[in-house]
């Protein structure tokens, strides 16, 4: 009697066993067709069963049958192949300003190859391309009797050749378990590229073909695909190659080193003359043809395209960081993607060349300032001990040597002390220099950098965009990178008032000594006393106008309190600011970071009458296709009415045309007088710069273009000691200037930017003139001293009474917040009274008589609370 428990086991191991049993099966099976079979029949059981042998390693290979064979290319990918392609990013009005690529390859149709590189290509890799459909039997035959005779030749056709090249047969795809045995795997590879090829003849065409093969050869020198390789080596496309230019390309592919016509012109001679002797031999050129070619030299045009070719770096790092956004699907290295943008190629170059101009007398002024010593010093201008040693452990030579040399830090010094030879940046063009790298550190610390930024507020639209002096020595880009904005802040505080009410020509608010106690990050309490620039008071009442053109800091701070920094705050977030912006007293003053495109796309809404469009950067993208894939849509919205942009446009404008006005200088006939003061044209703009001229700002504003510099050091620790020569007016504002007069004497251009504001309905003159003394209002703003928002109690002393003069060199003694802003000297204008070099001490109305004022009513916030 069986056990049933048995019985069960049986029962399930019983298809196990069948299967490893099968094949034992199957062999008596085969062995019983020989067994008496006359000759000519056991010839046909073989042949077939070899046939079916190959088929079926075929189709195992295919379907990696068991993991012995690897994966291998999917059907769709056969049947549509795609390479990695460089993508093509183009400026608005239709310039190339560069390419991203991992591989610098851009396809080209079959019409655009040049004959003589398909009949080089042909009659050199594969005589028989016409004949065969993936696989030469014939030629792999031949190469096998020439390897018996110790002859080794190649024996892949184009169509196999382009198989290993697209599909990385040999490198992305694994060759299973079987790869592992010695021998076994190059027959796996090779296996694979004949099934692969046979597969491809016949989805493809021939043409289609040799398009695919020489759109995706490697020529070498960065060079992939015929079109890249035509103008590195020869300058030209692939249409227009010559017979010999083509057989020199093609001789290329044997060896892309031993035959580069750069690096090995004798050799790639001798190629060269072998493909031409196979054209010949195949009847693609004649004796004399042939006998006229091979005697030429070799005429060279070489130039390797590099990613860092082209125009507009900075911008095009931009671009591809807002595409990880906008299409985190597409990949701009790889894709073969055409990226149409919004900078205009000519006004980039402007752009380029202003900030170039500006930042080598910058750097001349910053090399007299210090002479021989070092430009990093702390708040009181002392210098820092052991600020370059602290830098250079941040670089990546002193990590790599760290990682190298673990537990000798000496050593890691000594080698990088010790001199060779190194290539420097300098304005009159690169310079090579025995130096050790702490001293190239030192010698490059030592450079002032820039960023400059201009938008179309009508549209969003990036027109020029630098974010430094030089892409291939300092990648860092000063535009996308937050400062402290010092005054050019107090744009948001000026709009916050104007839209509860205020007019530009209200003068509520005294230029006194105020004292402040308030809290900082951490919430140590402390106490701020915000002084001007000057280290005086005038203790006028000053009108908006003047207070914002004469960017006094103490109406700036009382009025922040006035309408709240909340509010404040809210309005730079519907303006554009995205950075975190704190509440704090200090925050009029630019306290807090902001990065130069949200600035300038801020004030661009002041010049679209409140309108304000995302500054944005990409256009459309197409695909490789020519298919759509990305198209900018606006993203609008209102942020002030029509009157409330006009006050702000006064204010603004006032900067430039009211005496004391910080950007005086930008309508001088070196920059733009001669469009201002022929009246074509309406220009404002706002300076700043914050503690120890560490940030200087500029933004200019004009109705139909807004654009804003900053100039600064590499640390904010690196800066001018004066701001006679470190704040904005000096360092900043003459980029715009430059830009703008470039932009304005173009013909082409001038047109769409000389423009003027238009005037709204129910402006009334009076509302925006310069008073000092308060105007008779129609209605009270929105919110006033009796407000909990907004008033705030003051200590006011003596209304000309000046600081220490410790202080008189810095724009604040006291400094929680780490921004207080200096207020710039105005410029000379040849309507205005005040004189060449005239000081915003000397401006700023000190004829009002001494005075006390009495204090309002006590703000019941501790860290806003003035004592």
């Amino acid at each position: 009697m069986s056990h049933p428990q048995k019985s069960i086991w049986a029962k399930l191991i019983a298809p196990i066993v069948w299967i490893f049993r099968a094949p034992v099966r199957l062999w008596r099976w085969y062995k019983s067709l020989y067994q008496g079979a006359p000759w000519w029949k056991k010839l046909g059981i073989g042949f077939f069963s070899f046939i079916f042998f190959i088929l079926f390693t075929c189709f195992a290979i295919q379907i990696n049958l068991f993991w012995l064979f690897g994966r291998s290319p999917s059907l769709s990918s056969i049947m549509h192949p795609k390479n990695a392609a460089a993508s093509e990013v183009y400026s608005s009005d239709g310039k190339l300003l560069g390419k991203f690529f991992s591989e610098n390859r851009t396809p080209v149709p079959y019409d655009s190859i040049a004959p003589a590189f398909v009949h080089a290509l042909i009659s050199t890799e594969d005589e028989r391309f016409y004949s065969h459909h993936g696989v030469d039997f014939v030629g792999a035959a031949g190469a096998m009797k020439d390897a018996l005779r110790g002859h080794a030749r190649g024996a892949s056709t184009i169509s196999q050749q382009l198989v290993k090249n697209m599909f990385r047969v040999r490198t992305e795809y694994s060759t299973g378990l079987l790869g592992y045995i010695p021998g076994v795997k190059i027959l796996i590879m090779k296996l694979k590229e004949m099934i692969i090829a046979t597969e491809l003849e016949m989805f493809c065409t021939k043409n289609e073909i040799l398009t695919m093969y020489a759109n995706t050869v490697d020529f070498g020198s960065n060079a992939y695909g015929i079109k890249t390789a035509a103008k590195t080596y020869f300058n030209t496309t692939p249409a227009k190659l010559k017979t010999e230019e083509a057989a020199v390309l093609v001789g290329l592919l044997k060896a892309t080193s031993a035959y580069n016509p750069k690096s090995n012109p004798r050799s790639a001679l001798q190629r060269r003359n072998v493909v031409l002797h196979n054209m010949y031999t195949h009847g693609s050129l004649t004796q004399a043809e042939y006998n006229t070619l091979k005697d030429k030299p070799i005429e060279l045009k070489f130039s390797v395209e590099s990613a860092y070719d082209g125009n507009a770096l900075y911008f095009r790092q931009a671009v591809a960081e807002e595409m990880k956004a906008l299409t985190p699907d597409l990949d701009p290295y790889k894709d073969g993607l055409k990226i149409y943008t919004t900078v205009d190629s000519r006004m980039q170059r402007y752009a380029e060349e202003a900030v170039s101009e500006q930042m080598r007398n910058v750097q001349k002024n910053f090399e007299a300032h210090w002479g021989n010593q070092d430009p990093w010093v702390d708040e009181k201008n002392q210098p820092i001990p052991n600020f370059l040693q602290e830098k250079l452990k941040q670089t990546d030579a002193y990590k790599m040597l760290s990682a190298r040399h673990p537990e000798d830090p000496g050593r890691v010094l000594e080698i990088l002390n010790t001199p060779h030879p190194v290539k420097l940046f300098t304005y009159d063009g690169p310079i090579e220099r025995v130096m050790s790298s702490v001293d190239s550190l030192r010698f490059m610390l030592h450079y002032m950098h820039a960023g400059f930024v201009a938008i179309e507020p009508q549209t969003g639209e990036v027109k020029a965009y630098v974010g430094d002096v030089d892409f291939n020595t300092w990648q860092h880009d000063n535009v996308s990178a937050t400062h402290q904005p010092g005054s050019t802040f107090k744009l948001f505080v000026y709009a916050t008032a104007i839209k509860m009410g205020w007019l530009p020509s209200d003068a509520r608010l005294q230029d006194s000594y105020i004292r402040m106690n308030v809290t900082d990050e951490n919430g140590k309490p402390s106490v701020w006393t915000p002084h001007n620039a000057n280290g005086r008071f005038s203790g006028a009442k000053l009108s908006l106008r003047t207070a914002f053109a004469q960017s006094v800091n103490t109406i700036a701070v009382k009025l922040g309190q006035e309408v709240g920094i909340s509010n404040v705050i809210k309005t730079a977030q519907d303006m554009g600011i995205k950075t975190e912006l704190r509440d704090a007293p200090s925050l009029p003053l630019g306290a807090s970071d902001v990065n130069l495109t949200d600035l300038v796309g801020a004030y661009a809404s002041v010049a679209n009458c409140g309108e304000h469009n995302s500054p944005y950067t990409i256009e459309k993208i197409e695909d490789s296709d020519g298919k759509v894939v990305y198209e900018h849509h606006r993203d609008v919205h209102t942020v002030l009415n029509p009157q409330e942009a006009y006050y702000m446009q006064a204010l603004l404008n006032a900067s430039v045309s009211d005496a004391g006005g910080t950007s005086q200088s930008l309508v001088s006939p070196s920059y733009i007088g001669q469009w201002y003061w022929n009246k074509s044209l309406d220009v404002g703009g706002k300076t700043g710069t914050s503690n120890s001229h560490a940030d200087a700002w500029f933004v200019g504003v004009t109705p139909k273009l807004v654009g804003g510099a900053w100039v600064g050091g590499e640390y904010r620790q690196i800066h001018f000691r004066s701001g006679a020569l470190g704040q904005g007016s000096r360092t900043a504002l003459p980029i715009f200037g430059l830009f703008m007069r470039k932009v304005l004497s173009d013909r082409t251009l001038a047109p769409k930017y000389l423009a003027k504001y238009p005037v709204p309905e129910g402006i009334n003159p009076a509302d925006i003139a310069q008073h000092d003394e308060p105007v008779q209002r129609h209605e009270e703003p929105k919110d006033s001293l009796d407000d909990p928002d907004g008033p705030y109690k003051a200590l006011e002393e003596n209304a000309n009474q000046e600081v220490n003069s410790d202080r008189s060199t810095e724009p604040s003694s006291d400094k929680p917040h780490s921004s207080q802003d200096v207020a710039e000297p105005s410029g000379n204008t040849p309507q205005q009274s005040a004189g060449p070099g005239t000081t915003h001490q000397e401006n700023q109305g000190n004829k009002t008589p001494k005075q006390k004022t009495k204090a309002v009513p006590k703000r019941n916030k501790s860290d806003d609370v003035f004592n």
